[in-house]
């Protein structure tokens, strides 16, 4: 069944803080002090018109808090910017990492918010050079910005997703050294990993293709790839909770049983990790 709701009556996320982050993640809050595992990653690993999404579904299947540092529309930047962040990762047994778009975070070419990285902030001169007939003033997404770069001229656009390629990849790596091969990282998107590089700006994680996440393999203590199924494909928005008028962006997103997917694999995974240790 799907579930519109009135605002009054809307899903309730229990926003909370860590640290010393002025980011707002999903709550409860969960004790920093016993063995945890740390989630990180964007609009799937919050849960969004999700009421249990797949962090909340491991932490009761392993019984060990589940600490869900996912943000609506993140990228690397809301991380590697965030001490406390960093911090609550680097304290934690164990770190799965959603593959996240390569779009939402600061490069050569433009600046995005350190928060919402969603949030366009600026065009380097690098860009304005490349795209001198654009006024970037006007622009407050980075999807928008994209989207007309795209339109503009195609040939001038893969400059930039090359950029973002190299420079996601390039951070990747390091965020994964820093967790020292303490990380799970999880494809959870409606498609597999695309076998080459697409430039599209629809299927999220954007612009990052199989070789992209081979190229993290050895730095991460597993991969996971859980693209939807075909029967949670079919089952559309039925079990989330959402308005009427956010009924399209609900209909993009992971419904409860992806998340149930998910959740599955990374069990199954940490499970092992977890009886490995005890021995």
């Amino acid at each position: 069944m799907t579930y519109a709701v009135t605002a009054q009556g809307a899903l309730e996320y229990y926003p909370c803080r860590y640290g010393r982050s002025r980011v707002l993640f999903r709550g409860p809050r969960r004790p920093l002090d016993d063995p945890y595992i740390a989630f990180l990653g964007g609009t799937e690993t919050y849960g969004k018109f999700i009421e249990a999404p797949f962090p909340a579904l491991v932490e009761k299947a392993v019984g060990r808090p589940c600490v869900n540092l996912g943000v609506v529309n993140a990228g690397l930047d809301l991380c590697l910017n965030d001490p406390s962040v960093l911090d609550t990762m680097g304290r934690a047994a164990y770190c799965v990492i959603q593959v996240m778009g390569a779009q939402n975070m600061s490069n050569r070419y433009y600046s995005v918010h350190p928060r919402r990285n969603d949030r366009f902030l600026r065009a380097s001169e690098r860009l304005q050079e490349l795209f001198p007939e654009v006024d970037f003033t006007e622009f407050h997404f980075n999807r928008h910005m994209l989207g007309q770069l795209q339109s503009l001229c195609p040939d001038r656009f893969h400059k930039v997703t090359e950029e973002l390629r190299l420079a996601w990849v390039a951070r990747m790596k390091h965020l994964l050294t820093v967790l020292g091969g303490r990380a799970i990282l999880l494809w959870f998107a409606d498609h597999p990993p695309p076998s080459k590089p697409v430039d599209q700006l629809d299927g999220d994680p954007l612009f990052i293709d199989a070789s992209m996440v081979e190229a993290l393999r050895r730095r991460a203590i597993r991969v996971l790839e859980v693209p939807k199924s075909d029967t949670a494909r079919a089952r559309g928005t039925a079990g989330m909770h959402f308005s009427d008028f956010e009924a399209n962006a609900a209909a993009e997103l992971m419904g409860p049983l992806a998340h149930e997917e998910a959740a599955e694999a990374l069990t199954e995974a940490l499970t092992g990790l977890l009886e490995r240790d005890a021995r």
